[in-house]
């Protein structure tokens, strides 16, 4: 399954136009003078259900571990990218394979994603627990949930010695930004990019909700066996919450950046896993969080 894997998901590497289930035309009225009749694009908004099937001697069993609403397109890198980062997959080679259906109001789309696993790779029923957080209210405490990342012996990334220029991190976003298609299209859509040491993008993807872009691009990267990304820097278009960290922790990114500003939690996560985190990058300015030692000049 791994090499099937990696032959799905290169075979749509360089695409780049947008998924036509992404985006839906709607009719607006302008509020001027004008009055003028005008078709507007949206980015669509549909739920996704993440069902793990997995066989053992007691037969098969079959859980709904994710309900998430998302923009549609590349279902099956969300998805592989949600139970990569909930530590309940680990290598492509845990998967068996994987099936997209369910009724979808668009056309060829699909709002369920089944991932089997192979016999061997059977997780814990602690895993299968919903100890994700859905909210930044949950409640659920920062110390808490630092350590819970520890106790699955998630490796720390403070011995990686990438860095980048300060002159490479002040064109991260407007890189990102002129990658958004889908952006282009309806202005209401965030992203995630992976990019190299020199601040060039390799990979992006976008997404109704930031937590869903991150899946989509690190899932794709699983797929084509690259993790851990220890050479690769995260930047997404808005805030960076803990779900964020979480996510570029498990796969190994030593640099996160983004848009807007850290979480409190995201900062105590990166400096409890030596991930050197830049906020507010806009223009030539930013934000050094933690792991100001990566930063160059």
């Amino acid at each position: 399954m791994a090499e099937k894997l990696r032959s799905w998901s290169a075979s749509t590497l360089n695409e780049r136009k947008p998924s036509v289930s992404a985006v839906k035309p709607v009719k607006v009225r302008r509020a001027d003078p004008s009055g003028t009749l005008e078709t507007d694009f949206l980015a669509v908004e549909e739920p996704l259900e993440i069902r793990l099937v997995s066989r053992s001697e007691q037969g098969v069993r079959e859980q709904t571990v994710s309900i998430t609403m998302r923009t549609p397109g590349r279902e099956a890198e969300l998805a592989v990218g949600f139970l990569f980062g909930e530590g309940i997959i680990r290598q492509p080679s845990d998967i068996d394979r994987i099936d997209k259906g369910g009724p979808s109001p668009n056309k060829g789309g699909c709002n369920i994603v089944r991932v089997f696993l192979t016999p061997d790779s059977q997780p814990s029923t602690e895993q299968l627990k919903r100890h994700f957080y859905m909210t930044s209210s949950c409640g659920v405490c920062g110390k808490a949930s630092i350590e819970a990342l520890a106790m699955r012996n998630v490796p720390s990334v403070a011995g990686l010695d990438l860095r980048l220029s300060k002159r490479s991190i002040s064109k991260l976003s407007n890189r990102l930004r002129s990658s958004q298609s889908i952006f282009d299209l309806t202005g209401g859509l965030h992203a995630a990019g992976l990019f190299d040491c020199r601040g060039e993008l390799v990979r992006i993807q976008e997404d109704v909700g930031r937590h869903n872009a991150v899946d989509k691009v690190i899932g794709e990267e699983f797929m084509l066996g690259n993790i851990p990304l220890s050479e690769r820097i995260l930047m997404v278009s808005g805030r960076t919450s803990f779900e964020i960290l979480q996510k570029a922790v498990m796969a190994g990114i030593p640099i996160v950046a983004g848009v807007g500003a850290p979480s409190s939690l995201a900062v105590e996560l990166a400096l409890h896993f030596g991930v050197t985190l830049f906020g507010f990058c806009r223009g030539s300015g930013f934000n050094v969080y933690s792991g100001e030692e990566r930063l160059a000049c």
